[in-house]
């Protein structure tokens, strides 16, 4: 594809010589001279000047003395964008395999794509375009609707409530019962029944192995784009707001309020029964034992502000000398001194 053309499809500006044939994208460390790179993070931009890239994907004022450029204001975007078009995911044939078992109350949308000893369950809906790889399980009463893509052992427990362009990666679990036990007088535990279900509003993503426990009573909602990654735990009644981001081996305990735009990064665990505010970014190994105002970035264990929390890490490094200057003056003037 002529870099002219690339451009226009991309909404991108055009830097350089049109007629360049790019025939791929690829990172500028292996980028080669028909081939597409992006640089979003400053951090790489010192690979601009070794990069065999033909062009690269750069912000509109980010300085580039190279051959070719796509200007854009989020290159980042772009770059997936551009990726789409060199890849496209292709979409298997709308057919049913004759291993699958699907109950007869099941209705199916338009043009399904059905896999190898995959379940579909009594009173299933599923809307058109769904494609369900194989050994995914879909329980009874599962509402389900267009563009559903599941990947192989993805499981949909009773009664959930799946909207449009939802994606379950492999081992995903939409549903399973909350982690909810009574102590008995013999200091036995009785199980919780979960009465309640789950709800996944369009445009929602659940990564492999990741579990979304079903509510003991009402849903545990996840709204619209939030995206969930791998061995992501997400504990019954919560409710994760729009295009909330939940990183890796993340963990919420039942009945976390989280508002729009939350980012929690990998092994951020939070406690029950707590409120994260809209555009909260939790950084890495964060504890959140209580509510979070919105629009703080926060680290640590207890969480508190990132900056205070980088001043704590660095005075921690140094406790040993610290204690070490302190016995020393005890010795010198005395404890009371």
């Amino acid at each position: 594809m002529k870099l002219a053309e690339l451009a226009e499809k991309l909404g991108a500006t055009l830097d350089g010589p049109g007629d360049l044939e790019i025939r791929g994208v690829s990172t500028l460390d292996e980028a080669g001279p028909d081939q597409l790179a992006f640089l979003a993070n400053p951090k790489y931009r010192r690979k601009l000047e070794t990069t065999r890239a033909g062009a690269v994907i750069l912000a509109p004022d980010e300085p580039w003395r190279g051959r070719a450029a796509l200007r854009a204001e989020n290159p980042y975007l772009t770059f997936a964008k551009a990726l789409e078009i060199f890849t496209p995911r292709p979409r298997p044939l709308a057919s049913i395999h004759p291993t699958a078992v699907i109950a007869q109350t099941a209705r199916l949308g338009r043009r399904p794509s059905i896999g190898p000893y995959t379940i579909i369950e009594e009173g299933v809906e599923m809307g058109d375009d769904c494609v369900l790889k194989g050994h995914v399980v879909i329980y009874e009463g599962a509402k389900i609707g267009h563009r559903f893509y599941a990947h192989a052992h993805a499981v949909v427990r009773e009664r959930a409530v799946i909207g449009d362009d939802v994606i379950l990666q492999n081992g995903a679990v939409v549903g399973g019962d909350g982690f909810g036990f009574a102590r008995q007088a013999d200091g036995s535990y009785y199980k919780i029944a979960a009465a309640g279900t789950v709800v996944l509003e369009d445009g929602v993503e659940i990564q492999a192995n990741a579990c979304i426990d079903r509510a003991t009573l009402g849903a545990t909602r996840l709204r619209r784009g939030v995206k969930v990654d791998n061995l992501v735990q997400i504990g019954h009644s919560c409710d994760i707001g729009e295009n909330s981001l939940l990183c890796g081996q993340a963990g919420l305990a039942g009945t976390c309020n989280v508002g729009k735009n939350v980012i929690l990064t990998g092994q951020v665990g939070a406690a029950g029964h707590l409120t994260i505010g809209d555009n909260v970014i939790a950084t890495a190994q964060t504890g959140i034992p209580h509510d979070v105002e919105p629009n703080r970035v926060i680290s640590g264990s207890p969480a508190m502000d990132k900056e205070l929390w980088l001043k704590c890490s660095a005075a921690f490094a140094r406790l040993p000398e610290i204690f070490a200057r302190l016995r020393k003056l005890e010795k010198s003037f005395g404890p009371d001194a």
